[in-house]
């Protein structure tokens, strides 16, 4: 053998040396385990047999709900699933972390379970021979304090939502799932639900069997304070108002203030041409002690709607304009979210992932016409709807985010964020498809009226899209098709060009065409509307925003620092404590004093602030004084926006 040869034999050898090791040494490293099976896809297909749910909510000292459970079965394997996709918070918040005390009984014998390797929210047991029904004892450990999540029961009131006291069988659609509940309250409770009760004994109500769709919709208040109102006496469609609150004189509410909750229902027909429910149930909290619903301060449903509110609503109206828009936002959904719901977010079981791109259809438009029937209604005057409209314009004007964040990302952040807190909202645009969704609403509003000359507008979308199958409760679903389809019936565009440039844009504008085609143009100036001034002082901070960039809220602390502003510039952040201003303890009117008179002075504004246990003192150049938004008319232009808040006869 040549020396080319010897050494060529040498190196093939060495590399088959190497792959060989390379393969030992793979076949040592770790590989991933299977994942086990998936839970059962739900089937349309009927549950044999009737649940019976029984909860006891009468340990309001501890905030613990008792359960029983009676579910019929068969022998053989059986998943049982708590829910996690929760309708209407498009997102995964069922609170599974609070279920404890899960006890698994047939026939006096317990029945062992396992909890899904994957799926936490999934139990898996085996039904034994002889078995016909199996019965669940557990409780639903709800918050006692803040820092541990949403307080749903208090010494005077409490809320179930039935979605936290149930536990049911994998496999089927929960439309085809059948419960029998009831629930036992404290003496001399009462309680309002859209469920329709069957027997009361004592302080014990059995519903009536309803569907598990529908239970899950069916949410209940109760309390030691209450009072009904009718607002829609119809024998064929009653709507009622049902208040419960902290103290039995916050219930007395003025008869005007009544009339305009009834004026409510009636515009809202007017608007939508249709009702989708047998009776309809507005459960109204007002109270500062049980916390907010569903990620926010309301919840909406097919035949009802949770509402929590300032526990002055009716007492102190005239300091609360700011809070009564939520409502006619929560009545709108029965017609735009629960009847008319997005095809990718309807789902069979409460398991199945929520997918949220149409949010700026579901939200955006009820955001829109929440505003819209508050006005309508004589909940707002058209001055305070005016208002209400520059705050919200001047902040999307200042959503810095929309440069990387579309519109229609934003419909992921209720997933993305589960609606915590976060601390750049300027920037990381949490949620952004309720207020600028109603932004693009009013643009499309707005242009059918110019286009149409006066004849047609979003109205006749209302009336087109939501007015089908008058008083069925059977949800139809749509795409962004069906959306653009509608709007071409009404008045024909290039709607669907219109839609995707301003969903998907990254323009660093605001969508505010439809102010100016409506007659109106923002401007800003050194002196706050009444309905700034009041929400302001019912929300306890002093609201900088469009100066200084921040917001002061309790304890001098910023509860919000707006991205690029002077503040963000100066290094201040969410939780920064002013102490002092200009070497004078902080004092909020001192603050704005100071900042009018830069303008004059030319100095900069000097804050001694704290942050954790550091102190520093910051120095913001600015020298434009206070900026509060306003609405200007615009003389040359129709005042379209007028005419979307007037009354409809």
């Amino acid at each position: 053998m040549n020396r080319r040869a010897s050494l060529l034999s040498s190196f093939l050898a060495a590399c088959a040396a190497l792959m060989g090791g390379a393969i030992a040494l793979a076949e040592n490293l770790p590989q991933p385990l299977p994942l086990p099976a998936a839970v059962a896809a739900p089937q349309d297909v009927p549950f044999a047999g009737t649940i019976r749910l029984r909860v006891d909510a009468t340990d309001v000292a501890r905030h613990i709900f008792r359960v029983n459970e009676t579910i019929p079965v068969e022998r053989g394997p059986l998943t049982l699933l708590y829910p996690k996709w929760l309708p209407g918070t498009h997102a995964p918040g069922g609170r599974i972390d609070a279920l404890a005390g899960l006890i698994i009984a047939a026939n006096g014998q317990r029945v062992p379970w396992v909890r899904d390797a994957v799926d936490i929210y999934a139990f898996h047991l085996d039904v034994p021979a002889g078995a016909t029904q199996l019965d669940l004892e557990f409780q639903f450990l709800s918050a006692v304090d803040t820092s541990e999540g949403r307080i749903v029961v208090t010494p005077e009131m409490l809320n179930v939502q039935w979605n936290s006291v149930i536990i049911y069988p994998a496999g089927h659609f929960v439309r085809q799932i059948t419960f029998e509940p009831s629930l036992k309250l404290p003496d001399g409770w009462q309680f309002a639900t859209a469920l329709e009760p069957s027997s009361t004994i004592g302080p014990v109500t059995i519903f009536k069997p309803v569907s598990l769709e529908t239970l899950v919709d069916s949410p209940v208040f109760a309390g030691r304070y209450a009072k009904r109102v009718e607002l829609d006496a119809s024998a064929s469609v009653p709507v009622r108002l049902n208040i419960f609150a902290d103290r039995p004189d916050l219930l007395e509410a003025k008869p005007e203030h009544i009339e305009a909750h009834r004026a409510l229902v009636a515009q809202a027909y007017r608007l939508f041409n249709s009702h989708h429910y047998g009776h309809y149930e507005f459960l109204l909290a007002l109270t500062d002690r049980m916390g907010g619903i569903g990620g926010g301060i309301g919840l909406e449903h097919h035949q009802s709607s949770e509402n929590g509110t300032v526990p002055t609503f009716f007492t102190e109206w005239d300091k609360n304009p700011d809070t009564r828009t939520l409502v006619p936002h929560e009545f709108a959904h029965s017609w735009n979210g629960k009847f008319r719901r997005p095809a990718d977010l309807w789902t069979a079981n409460f398991n199945v992932p929520m997918r949220d791109s149409l949010l700026w259809v579901y939200e955006g438009q009820t955001q829109y016409w929440g505003q819209v029937l508050t006005a309508r209604a004589g909940l707002w005057t058209k001055e305070q709807a005016l208002d209400a409209l520059a705050d919200m314009a001047a902040v999307y004007a200042h959503r810095v985010g929309r440069e990387w964040k579309s519109l229609a990302d934003t419909t992921n952040d209720p997933i993305i964020a589960g609606r915590r807190p976060i601390p750049w909202r300027s920037w990381q645009r949490s949620e952004d498809y309720y207020s600028e969704g109603q932004l693009v609403w009013l643009d499309a509003d707005t242009l059918i009226r110019e286009r149409s000359g006066g004849k047609k507008s979003l109205d006749d979308f209302a009336r087109a899209f939501f007015g089908m199958n008058n008083g069925s409760f059977v949800p139809v679903t749509y795409t962004f098709e069906d959306v653009v389809n509608t709007l071409n019936s009404v008045e024909p565009y290039a709607w669907a060009e219109f839609l995707r440039a301003r969903l998907d844009s990254n323009d660093p504008e605001a969508p505010l065409a439809g102010l100016a085609r409506g007659g109106y143009r923002l401007i800003y100036n050194d002196t706050p509307s009444d309905y700034t001034r009041k929400a302001e002082a019912r929300r306890k901070v002093t609201d900088l925003t469009f100066s200084l960039g921040f917001i002061v809220g309790r304890e001098s602390k910023l509860t919000d620092v707006l991205w690029g502003g002077p503040a963000y510039a100066a290094g201040l952040t969410v939780g920064t404590q002013i102490v002092a201003v200009n070497n004078i303890s902080y004092d909020s009117d001192r603050l704005k004093d100071i900042i009018k008179g830069a303008r004059a002075t030319n100095e900069a504004i000097e804050l001694l602030v704290k942050n954790g246990e550091r102190y520093s003192t910051v120095r913001l150049d600015y020298r434009d004084g206070l900026r509060y938004p306003h609405l200007q008319r615009i003389p040359e232009v129709p005042a379209r926006l007028d005419q979307v808040y007037e009354p409809k006869n």
